[in-house]
């Protein structure tokens, strides 16, 4: 009797990004991909201790893929723009995974990567030493964050997201105007959450780098 074919690390991230492309993080199993795989759980975990290590390995290879072929141009505020907008691009491919990183994160190679470019960025952009680690905290956790939300528009589907539109419109179009009078007046502008998401996320992220940039010290004269 033929022994089980033997699957490389590499093939098994493939299946599980496959598997995770119809569902989710939550839904996901080293059984559910071992089914996949025509094997047993037993021989996936030669290569995985664990669904936690599986995912953050199956993250990384965005975070690798978001890395390929990137170099940092301009000043700081430039380089973390054009690094964050790589990130969300990567993720925007397959957004499914993007909840599994905001959710498990990554230690692999490419979240090293993605880890020295902001601290270096964040290093030239004048910050003190000292205050550098809670700064690259914080912005790592907006990004992060901003990425997994828009992850999580870009993974409904058509039929979804019109029975969501319509919620929406029921909601904002619909609302009594005696008891939410504020949001009848702005109801004709009120948008979806999942509209103009790129600018919100240029915006909001610019803003963040605004900020940081105040407080960078100032040289005396």
């Amino acid at each position: 009797m033929a022994g089980r074919r033997r699957w490389s690390t590499e093939q098994i991230l493939d299946a599980a990004a496959e598997l995770l492309l119809t569902g989710d993080a939550e839904t996901f199993s080293v059984r559910r991909l071992a089914a996949a795989l025509g094997t047993d759980s037993s021989s996936l975990y030669r290569h995985f201790r664990n669904k936690t290590e599986l995912l953050r390995a199956v993250a990384d290879r965005i975070l690798l893929s978001a890395m390929d072929g990137y170099r940092p141009e301009g000043d700081w505020k430039q380089r973390l723009t054009s690094l964050a907008l790589r990130l969300r691009a990567a993720f925007g491919q397959q957004p499914q995974l993007a909840a599994v990183w905001g959710r498990h994160g990554s230690g692999g190679a490419g979240s090293r990567l993605v880890m020295e470019e902001v601290l270096r960025a964040l290093r030239a952009s004048g910050l003190p030493d000292e205050e550098i680690p809670a700064c690259y905290h914080r912005l790592v956790v907006l990004i992060a964050s901003l990425i997994t939300a828009e992850g999580g528009f870009g993974a409904v589907g058509a039929e979804e997201h019109e029975q969501g539109m319509e919620q929406f419109r029921v909601a904002v179009l619909g609302a009594d105007p005696d008891r939410f009078p504020t949001l009848a007046h702005f109801a004709r502008e009120i948008r979806p959450l999942g509209a103009d998401r790129r600018a919100a996320f240029e915006e909001i992220l610019a803003a963040h780098l605004a900020h940081i940039e105040a407080s960078v010290p100032r040289p005396r004269p």
